[in-house]
């Protein structure tokens, strides 16, 4: 946990803000569903002042295989559709991150993702949940 912490203060936050309508975010959304990604939510972070990107994107997969497949897909996708790479990506058996400096995705093991409660740290933010269409 202190080493994706670290890892998202590091880094500068960038002056162009983004939106949930932006091709980036749809994107990615895109390619969570894909794989069967569970229990997407996104926080807007853009009216706090302390957030480190404009958006967090959380889901949840059954497996640290099923994370890698959606964290594959997020990078595969992102590249093609919008032509970005990841700024950072953290992998991990639990818990990945891959750092669009605007939109962090996490992707969780269920577990993992109650136990960080990202949700409940960033209560300040909009929520909003994007189930599969």
């Amino acid at each position: 946990m202190e080493k994706i912490i670290s890892s998202l203060k590091s880094r500068t936050k960038s002056a162009t803000r983004t939106s949930r309508d932006s091709r980036l975010f749809q994107t990615i959304l895109k390619a969570i569903h894909d794989k069967k990604g569970e229990n997407v939510v996104s926080l807007d972070l853009t009216r706090i002042d302390e957030a480190v990107a404009d958006f967090f994107i959380l889901c949840e997969a059954q497996s640290h295989v099923q994370i890698k497949a959606i964290a594959d897909n997020i990078e595969e996708e992102v590249r093609k559709t919008c032509d970005e790479k990841p700024y950072h990506t953290e992998i991990g058996p639990a818990w990945t991150l891959v750092d669009y400096v605007n939109i962090v995705v996490h992707v969780f093991q269920t577990d993992e993702r109650k136990f960080y409660d990202l949700e409940g740290l960033w209560m300040d933010a909009e929520r909003m949940e994007h189930p599969t269409s």
